[in-house]
């Protein structure tokens, strides 16, 4: 019998045992823990539900706008995906641990399917010592007063990583406030040549322990010339200073990717998965 975590008040006997599951692994649990930690375990500020098929010591998993299965066997997987089907799906991704997702959605492609696009195999790096490369000192946070000029290397990273326009539908609106709020939580980091970004990177996510870098992106006619791994570098050594540990995924067929953050120091923890879903 499938137990929702969230559909009944949650006291202090629930966070607890919660909180010691997401510090368990800390690096591939990492979007879901920065979450708790900010906004507890409430359904409505967490952004999405808590699951169990039984005890959150041996399955959870996260239902919001991504679903993250974080912990338990292939037949809690399958309880996972019969309780997301019983629901209009609220996702527009199942990202994790490729040994969770990848099952998940074996049981609950003939509901949800097809998928946009199925990426099995993501390595999942941290870096667990300072970067190899030197930081470059030109790379610097980006404030508000640089978000137009932004904004144009952000489009062309989202659509080339995701596949879809982050401004259809809205005019770019909603992905415009996502950007200024993660801009003002000192999240965003950038070089600028006369004006122009030529090295990108965010931190998508920040819990006590980690923090998780996306959307790295070097100008297309600046590529080759290292500013992908000093700029790395300079984000990596941003997260290790304030006491976390680095850490991102990758698609495994991005053999340039994987080898500049091989470069900076980075070495595989695990294999993530992504399924896009319509």
């Amino acid at each position: 019998m499938l137990k929702l975590l969230g559909d009944r008040p949650l006291g202090a006997r629930d966070a607890p045992v919660v909180e010691r599951v997401l510090t368990s692994d800390p690096v591939a649990m990492c979007m879901v823990a920065a979450r708790f930690e900010s906004h507890g375990i409430n359904p409505r500020l967490l952004g999405g539900e808590l699951w169990t098929t039984d005890d959150p010591t041996s399955s959870l998993c996260f239902s919001g706008a991504n679903l993250i299965p974080l912990l338990g066997s292939p037949g809690d997987m399958e309880g996972f995906a019969d309780r997301a089907s019983s629901a209009p799906r609220v996702c527009s991704s199942i990202v994790g641990r490729a040994e969770m997702v990848l099952p998940f959605w074996e049981r609950i492609a003939p509901c949800w399917g097809p998928a946009r696009e199925i990426r099995d195999s993501q390595p999942l790096m941290a870096l667990t010592d300072a970067p190899a490369v030197a930081p470059d000192p030109l790379v610097r946070l980006v404030t508000l007063e640089d978000l137009d000029a932004y904004l144009p290397a952000a489009i062309d990273m989202f659509i080339g990583e995701v596949g879809v326009d982050p401004c259809a539908g809205d005019g770019g609106r909603s992905y415009r406030r996502r950007l200024a709020s993660l801009i003002t939580a000192q999240r965003v980091f950038a070089r600028f040549d006369r004006g122009e970004v030529v090295f990108k990177a965010e931190i998508g996510s920040l819990s006590r322990k980690v923090g998780q870098i996306q959307g790295v992106w070097v100008a297309p006619d600046r590529r080759g010339e290292g500013f992908g791994a000093r700029g790395t570098a300079a984000v990596a050594a941003a997260i290790i200073a304030h006491g976390r540990i680095p850490s991102l995924y990758v698609n495994s067929f991005n053999h340039t990717a994987r080898a500049v953050y091989r470069q900076v120091g980075f070495s595989e923890v695990g294999t993530f998965a992504t399924v896009l879903v319509d």
